[in-house]
């Protein structure tokens, strides 16, 4: 996959079909399009382009807004529209001067005259241009105006629900890792750098590697403990990880530890990649050290017995 973050360099690709979006999480309602995509040009023999934005709109036109929170960091959608056949990606920046835009300027500046598109396929509801005018019946006038064909992809459904990475989002911070990765089509994952904490769960048979996301939009699901996959240098391991504040220890605030199973290497400022399998319970304070260990030998039998099914 070719990536471009200007878009002028963008050049010579053979009959564009193209799509457009934040796709976040790149779910499985985004994975339908891409599906569709990849068919299309097939039949018209060209190649595909997917057209999305950095920052997210809502970080630019809302700025306020402190409480938006990503599924991807620019580098997992990346790496996820890669895997999922993606052959151009353009990241373009998104300005309020971008912003302002109509939807027949975004039309003939960028899909037309910069992309050169042939065909454009698009989500179910999908809207552009300023105060988000333009429509897929604007779509259907441009499109002979400019020479180029537009689909349209029907809503989505699992069991009746529409998927929408506002659910994914709101499914992750209540801790429903089995809706959100339902939903996603993948396992959810977050990639952070392990820096030294207190070091008190070695002391008690379960040593932990404490987990920084630098990313301060990357999305941390809900506080409690989770069984989980971690990836460490391409090699794949099974472990768990509590989120929260660690209520039985004072004074640690609230922080990701991970216990990675049959591992005793020194990982202090490498970075590892967290895929939540399942949520195993809330965050509780024990009453001392001792239950928490009666418990903790509990969370690891558990998540031993759902990882190996996984």
């Amino acid at each position: 996959m070719k990536v471009y973050t200007n878009i002028e360099d963008f050049k010579d690709v053979k009959n564009p079909v193209v799509t457009t979006g934040t796709f976040d999480g790149v779910h499985l309602g985004h994975q339908k399009i891409i599906s569709r995509l990849k068919e299309a040009a097939r039949e018209q023999n060209g190649e595909t382009v997917l057209l999305t934005f950095y920052p997210h709109p809502r970080m630019v036109l809302f700025p306020e807004d402190n409480e938006l929170k990503l599924l991807n960091t620019q580098q997992e959608k990346i790496e996820l529209l890669e895997k999922y056949g993606i052959d151009h990606l353009i990241i373009y920046p998104f300005t309020k001067e971008f912003s302002r835009l109509t939807s027949v300027e975004f039309v003939r500046n960028i899909l037309v005259n910069k992309i050169k598109t042939k065909r454009l396929i698009i989500g179910y509801n999908h809207h552009f241009g300023r105060n988000r005018e333009g429509s897929f019946e604007h779509l259907k006038e441009f499109g002979p105006l400019y020479g180029f064909d537009v689909e349209e992809i029907p809503a989505k459904d699992i069991e009746h629900i529409e998927i929408s990475s506002t659910k994914i989002r709101k499914a992750l911070q209540t801790g429903d890792i089995k809706s959100a990765n339902a939903f996603l089509g993948h396992i959810y994952s977050l990639t952070g750098k392990v820096s030294e904490g207190l070091k008190l769960g070695r002391t008690i048979g379960y040593p932990t590697a404490n987990i920084v996301v630098e990313d301060k939009y990357k999305l941390i699901p809900a506080d409690g403990v989770y069984a989980v996959k971690i990836m460490y240098k391409s090699s794949r391991f099974s472990g768990m990880l509590s989120i929260g504040n660690n209520p039985t220890v004072a004074g640690k605030g609230r922080s990701i530890e991970v216990n990675i199973f049959d591992f005793d290497k020194d990982i202090y400022g490498q970075e590892v990649t967290i895929y939540f399998v399942e949520r195993l319970r809330d965050e509780v304070k024990f009453n001392n050290l001792e239950e928490l260990k009666v418990q903790l030998l509990n969370d690891k039998e558990e998540s031993t017995r759902l990882l190996n099914h996984k």
